[in-house]
């Protein structure tokens, strides 16, 4: 078995020794053990273990999600159907962040469109819409769809 310190294991999987320390005070990485001189120490477990935090941190897991997948991983109870339920509410968030991304690409792509680089800054469709008023007095949302048409000043 390989012991690490807190430097070597963080250097050895690209982190900051705070993001250890992080994991650790919210309860993803065990405590430590400490040799005589006090230090921390970690083994190849450890490392494995904040790999596992780290690639489901990429996919977009949270800690507290990633956390319950390190509960069900450790469970003699959890089943796959259980790793499944939340990676299912991962994708469902994922495809609703990609629609309102896309939104905001159409909505940004038809300002872009009306805007022209020869008129005068006062004029700039894009600032008129975000300054624009919606049809209930409420500021606008930000969709040039919901703020009705974008008029250029004369």
């Amino acid at each position: 078995m390989t012991y690490f310190t807190i430097g070597k294991l963080s250097r050895a999987l690209g982190v900051r020794p705070d993001t250890i320390r992080y994991y650790e005070r919210n309860g993803l990485l065990p405590p430590p053990a400490r040799s005589s001189a006090g230090y921390r120490t970690y083994g190849d477990a450890d490392l494995e273990r904040v790999r596992f935090i780290r690639k489901g941190q990429h996919l977009g897991f949270t800690l507290r999600e990633i956390g319950s997948l390190l509960d069900l991983r450790a469970s003699d109870t959890a089943t796959t159907a259980d790793v499944l339920a939340i990676t299912q509410g991962k994708i469902a968030e994922a495809t609703s962040r990609i629609d309102d991304l896309t939104r905001i690409r159409t909505a940004l792509t038809a300002l872009a469109a009306q805007c022209s680089i020869d008129i005068h800054i006062a004029d700039c469709p894009i600032l008129a819409h975000l300054a624009s008023i919606s049809r209930d007095g409420a500021q606008s949302d930000g969709d040039p769809s919901t703020a009705g048409a974008v008029k250029a000043r004369s």
